[in-house]
Parts: structure tokens; sequence; C-alpha cells
């Protein structure tokens, strides 16, 4: 056998490690895009509710 049973661990932590990083970079991205994606929301309901 070239890998050990051990192997079969490690792959699993580092896949959690990529979810996790996956996961940080979302929330990221939410946080610096959510107030502009909020302000347009708000935008287009005032303008349908002066119309």
């Amino acid at each position: 056998m070239l890998f050990s049973p051990r192997e079969k661990g490690q792959g699993l932590v580092e896949y959690a490690l990529i979810l996790v990083m996956v996961a940080i970079v979302v929330i990221v991205v939410l946080m610096i895009l959510g107030p502009l994606v909020g302000n347009v929301f708000s935008k287009i309901n005032s303008s349908l509710t002066s119309s």
C-alpha cells in the first residue's frame, strides 16, 4: 500500500480547513457588500413607493 490509513483523516482536515477559509471569505465579502446591496434595495423601495 502506498498510503497509510492515517492520511484519510488528514485529507478530511484539509477539506475542513478549505471550507473554513471559503466561509471566512464569504463572510468578509458580505460584510463589505452588504450595505451597498441594502442601499440599492432601499432606493428601489423608495422609488416604488413614491410613484
